[in-house]
């Protein structure tokens, strides 16, 4: 959506790179008002350091918006005083009733290279045939040819499920069904299925990038280089075994649920409007 030119006390921007044309009009025409400039993985990882009209964003705006406490060290340090921390959130639910029988994996992204869903899809078949583990995949085909590798990868494994595209609300009831949730993205800027995954009991198994250490700390003991299977593996394998493990990664996600709360979210909205008030 861009904006067209309507009066308005202050504009939030979505992306450095994809609102820059917006976010350079308002600031043109309105100097005073506030503009506050939402950063996503793609922006903080990617953008600002290639595109020119990224980097006017992060002048243009008045405050600066990232969505895990990582993301301002990805800042040229002059931003730091007018960036906020919002970590997004995701209404608190009850695990779901788990498989006896199977540890649960869920892997939960649309297929394109960012999510780097193969490295699950390795990580899978690297595991003894006798851990009797189950994988189910939701996410829509945005990168063809990715998809096409995926569903050549899967084939003949009966454990990996591949479910498409399915709605949030089923989304969420799968994810709170299994035992642990893979986010083996090369970025993120503050993945919201983990949120999800944490707000329903359901631990993660993450790729060590800034945007997952930002929202379970860079010590969480999850945490698998990126694009590391076997590393990946180990880690499941470990965590489908080792009850103490398991309880440790849950443990620590429960300890950082008060973060991703709506009422969280919410107050730290309404403190950053009251800052554009202020300045």
């Amino acid at each position: 959506m861009k904006w067209r030119g309507a009066s308005a006390d202050f504009l939030i921007a979505l992306h450095a790179r994809r609102s820059a044309a917006s976010i350079a009009a308002f600031a043109e025409r309105y100097p005073e008002r506030p503009l506050i400039v939402v950063l996503t993985g793609t922006d903080l990882y990617r953008d600002i350091a290639l595109d020119e009209d990224a980097r006017r964003s992060l002048a243009l705006a008045s405050h600066l918006v990232v969505l895990q406490d990582e993301g301002i060290k990805a800042l040229p340090a002059e931003y730091a005083a007018k960036t906020k921390v919002i970590y997004q959130s995701a209404r608190l639910l009850k695990p779901g009733r788990r498989s006896a029988r199977h540890f649960d994996l869920a892997l939960v992204g649309h297929i394109r290279p960012e999510k780097d869903p193969m490295t699950a899809l390795r990580a899978l078949r690297s595991l003894p045939a006798d851990l009797p583990v189950r994988l189910f995949h939701v996410g829509g085909d945005l990168d063809p040819q990715l998809a096409a590798e995926v569903r050549a990868q899967g084939a003949g494994d009966a454990r990996y499920r591949l479910l498409g595209a399915l709605p949030q609300a089923a989304t969420r009831q799968l994810i709170k069904r299994c035992h642990l949730l893979l986010l083996p993205s090369l970025m993120e800027g503050g993945a919201n299925v983990l949120i999800e995954a944490v707000t329903s009991g359901v631990p993660v198994l993450g790729s060590d990038i800034p945007g997952n250490r930002g929202m379970l700390g860079a010590d969480y003991p999850g945490w698998f280089p990126v694009g590391d299977a076997p590393r990946l593996a180990e880690l499941i394998h470990k965590a489908a075994r080792d009850p103490r493990y398991y309880a440790d990664l849950s443990r620590r996600c429960a300890e950082r649920v008060s973060l991703f709360t709506p009422a969280h979210e919410c107050a730290a909205v309404c403190s950053l409007l009251q800052m554009t008030r202020q300045s």
